[in-house]
């Protein structure tokens, strides 16, 4: 696999990684560096839309790269900085907003952020600005997706109201959890597939910021209705879904979901090489060990045009009892009470 570095603007280089998709049938290797384009799109000086906006997010911060991701707080912060500068926004419907939020928190849609950050505040006035939802999955999606947009101060707060309030956690994360089909799980070892392509975005633009405005907008007014998926789905059909495991080799080898391929989470995002063996041609399911990681990751692959979606709840929602009783793998992440605190909150 021949490699070419191309200047990227002051302090920063780009590893393009040449390739002919498909051609030699050769797996990719995850430690290639950078983002990667066809001979011919070199030949032609011109970046499919996919390649530009990968380019266009590496030069904007590498975010999905860098040590800032995933950006998650925990609840006890946020409640000790209440009286700080700091801004809190729930996006959770009208209704449960109402019902109880977070002293001092907004109540925005997530179809009305793109014009609530850029006419009705200013965001880089306030220290943080922290998202927040019923479980910490839908705020970490939209997190990563302001982040990327350059909101370089916005944070998702972990396992969300659930882990505000033990009332919460009630009604969400200790509803969600189970280990009803650890009893289906493989240990096979499924390999990445050959290169093909990434996705075609067809918007006609091709200026990186312009490219990346235009998706970021139409991500948004998309809505948030098939960002999860249930273990149901995933389980009854798995072939239906390109599934992606973003954990630990060891966790992965000791029981993974039929068909899930793992990716490292340390070199899969923004890496065209690696990111065009992800198929176009199903839905992608991405899930990782409490679903907040994955959302991150799935903020991703859908702004780079991939029809990904994340599991709710994570290994959580399918392996909980086996998390909770295998104490040689410490880092599972199993969520008990507690996780979750007594703060108060407001109608």
């Amino acid at each position: 696999m021949k490699k070419i570095r191309i200047s990227a603007g002051p302090g920063l280089s780009l590893l393009f990684v040449i390739f002919l998709a498909g051609c030699n049938g050769k797996k990719s290797e995850s430690s290639s560096s950078g983002s990667a384009v066809t001979h011919q799109e070199i030949k032609q000086d011109k970046l499919t839309e996919g390649a530009l906006l990968l380019k266009e997010l590496a030069e904007n911060g590498d975010y999905v790269n860098s040590r800032d991701f995933p950006s998650l707080i925990k609840a006890s912060i946020v409640y000790e900085e209440l009286d700080s500068n700091n801004l809190i926004i729930d996006i959770r419907d009208g209704r449960s907003y109402s019902s109880g939020h977070i002293k001092g928190s907004v109540n925005v849609g997530f179809s009305s952020l793109p014009e609530y950050f850029e006419s009705a505040i200013k965001p880089f006035e306030y220290d943080k600005i922290i998202i927040v939802c019923d479980d910490g999955q839908l705020s970490s999606y939209t997190t990563s997706l302001l982040r990327l947009k350059g909101y370089g101060n916005v944070y998702s707060m972990r396992w969300g109201m659930g882990g505000w309030n033990k009332n919460y956690a009630m009604k969400s994360w200790l509803k969600g959890v189970s280990g009803r089909y650890e009893d289906r799980l493989e240990t096979t070892v499924n390999e990445v597939p050959a290169q093909s392509a990434l996705p075609e975005l067809n918007t006609g633009l091709s200026v990186g910021r312009e490219l990346l405005d235009a998706r970021f907008r139409d991500i948004f007014s998309s809505g948030t209705d098939s960002i999860l998926i249930s273990p149901e789905k995933v389980f009854n059909n798995p072939s239906e879904y390109f599934i992606i495991n973003l954990e630990r080799k060891d966790k992965y080898e000791s029981g993974h979901i039929p068909g899930a391929i793992r990716y490292k989470p340390e070199s899969t995002l923004g890496f065209a090489d690696v990111m065009s063996t992800i198929s176009v041609n199903k839905p992608v399911v991405i899930y990782c060990g409490t679903g907040h990681n994955s959302a991150f990751a799935t903020a991703f692959l859908r702004l780079c045009g991939y029809d990904a979606r994340t599991l709710k709840y994570g290994n959580n929602s399918f392996m909980y009892d086996k998390m909770t009783k295998d104490k040689s793998l410490l880092s599972w992440l199993p969520f008990t009470l507690g996780e979750s605190n007594d703060f108060p909150v407001v109608k």
